[in-house]
């Protein structure tokens, strides 16, 4: 799959300090930013909104991996995602963002290899807390290295729906996995993609816009998996831990 061998991107470590935007905001996103402070109450943890032309997204960053969620943070604070593509989309798995060459691409550019200056994120794998590849999980992708560093840029949300009981027993044989009750149980309720646990951190989770992110995934796409629409994004730190 090629989405596991990206390059990695900047490196912008932030911490989820007060809001603070580096670019003017429209009448529309100045509303939809109060509206969706005012859907969540305040907790320990961030929350960005993800703006695009099919739908909102809102996504929660977990504390667990701190030098994901900082990285994240302080991107978005800085507007680098802001007009990026979703540039591979996969129905039944994932959806993927944050190439930054996407955003002035043509339609024949063949995206998800863009690269910017900067290290990438060690890995920050938390399947013992429980932390797993569900449905709505936002993980980091990464190119094929031996630490399974992620890319400090590119993204993905899991849009798998549940599977059942035999599809994933199945699975389980076929990939060689090992999985414990606890999964076994997300899995055949919830869906996501078992396979990539323990290979790929997980840093956040979507709270709201499943029906946008299964509007994404379902969209037509070109041999490459390309959106033949482009669906871009903005994104806007929403709440932010406290102190």
């Amino acid at each position: 799959m090629r989405f596991i061998l990206l390059i990695s991107f900047c490196l912008l470590i932030g911490a989820c300090s007060k809001p603070g935007y580096f670019r003017s905001l429209s009448d529309s996103e100045t509303v939809e930013i109060k509206k969706t402070k005012q859907q969540f109450k305040q907790d320990d943890s961030c929350r960005v909104l993800i703006i695009t032309n099919y739908g909102n997204l809102v996504v929660k960053l977990f504390n667990e991996t701190p030098l994901h969620r900082d990285n994240f943070v302080a991107k978005v604070k800085s507007g680098f995602y802001d007009s990026l593509l979703f540039h591979r989309v996969i129905n039944n798995f994932m959806i993927q963002g944050g190439d930054p060459t996407s955003k002035k691409a043509t339609e024949s550019d063949r995206l998800g290899g863009g690269s910017a200056p900067g290290e990438r994120i060690a890995a920050e794998f938390r399947t013992e807390q429980g932390i797993y590849h569900k449905r709505g999980a936002l993980a980091a992708a990464r190119d094929n290295n031996p630490e399974k560093a992620s890319s400090n840029c590119q993204f993905y949300i899991v849009q798998r729906p549940a599977w059942r009981a035999t599809q994933l027993d199945s699975t389980i044989v076929q990939r060689k996995l090992t999985l414990n009750d606890a999964q076994k149980q997300l899995y055949t309720t919830q869906g996501g993609t078992p396979h990539l646990d323990g290979g790929y951190t997980v840093f956040g989770e979507l709270l709201s816009g499943y029906d946008v992110l299964d509007k994404i995934a379902s969209t037509k796409t070109n041999p490459s998996d390309r959106p033949i629409e482009d669906v871009r994004m903005k994104m806007f730190v929403i709440t932010e831990p406290k102190k």
